[in-house]
């Protein structure tokens, strides 16, 4: 698998003006902290121009068991040393398609207003990758309205949930209401470039209850292709069994 460097584009992504203040507003935060339950969130101040953390909430070691100490002492370079290998190529496209249409499709009043949330994996400290929802709202922005310091949180989820990367952008409008302005499934369109469309006849066929023998006769060609396509189809997605590909499309219709 070709290797990502995550600092490289994260910074051709948020190359920004350095100069950073934390707010009061801020400051409130982090002493709330103190009175916040443990449960499976936790929250962070980031800081995209040194890519470090302004403050790691108490509820972070807790949600993964993992040192608070070093991941401030690591910053962002830790975390994303976390990350499953495969959710980083995609993660990286929500990031820039995010910023892409930030700065292009939105006023400078608009971004003051915007939510912005995303998925990834990440491994935990018993080895396990765990799925990670994060949610961030800008609080500060650099001279070119780039958002530079965020609010974001975490919510951590089960070990074997399998979820399709998405990006996911929303405005808090008039009616202090969040309209989604911007949606993407990094997955679905992944899908696109690595599922054939002999793959994508094999899925359909399985999805309804066909067996190998049963699709070669469909698709005239013979079981031992079809045996092939399975295995191709299972590797390309990261999935191990044909009762896993099934749930996958049944629970993302839309994939397929």
């Amino acid at each position: 698998m070709e290797k990502v460097n995550i600092n490289l584009k994260y910074n051709e992504i948020f190359n920004s003006y350095p100069k950073v203040e934390i707010k009061k507003h801020i400051k409130k935060l982090i002493e709330l902290d103190f009175y916040y339950p443990y449960n499976t969130t936790f929250f962070c101040i980031t800081n995209t121009v040194h890519q470090n953390f302004e403050y790691i909430s108490k509820n972070f070691s807790a949600c993964t068991g993992l040192s608070k100490e070093n991941m401030m002492d690591g910053g962002m370079d830790y975390f994303w040393s976390l990350f499953h290998p495969k959710d980083i190529k995609p993660w990286i496209s929500c990031l820039n398609d995010l910023m892409t249409f930030t700065m292009n499709e939105l006023s400078d009043e608009q971004r003051k207003k915007m939510s912005y949330t995303w998925n990834y994996r990440i491994k935990n400290a018993k080895g396990n990758y765990v799925t990670i929802i994060q949610n961030t709202t800008p609080l500060q922005f650099d001279k070119e309205n780039k958002p530079i310091i965020g609010l974001a949180h975490y919510t951590v989820l089960d070990c074997d949930l399998h979820m399709d990367i998405c990006a996911c952008a929303k405005y808090l409008n008039d009616q202090n209401e969040y309209e989604t302005l911007f949606y993407r499934n990094i997955s679905s369109k992944n899908l696109l470039h690595v599922i054939s469309n002999r793959e994508t006849d094999v899925i359909r066929l399985l999805l309804v209850s066909n067996t190998s023998k049963e699709i070669a006769v469909k698709l005239n060609i013979s079981k031992h292709t079809v045996d092939t396509h399975r295995r191709n189809i299972l590797k390309k997605l990261d999935l191990n069994s044909t009762f896993e590909l099934i749930s996958y499309f049944k629970n993302n219709p839309k994939l397929i």
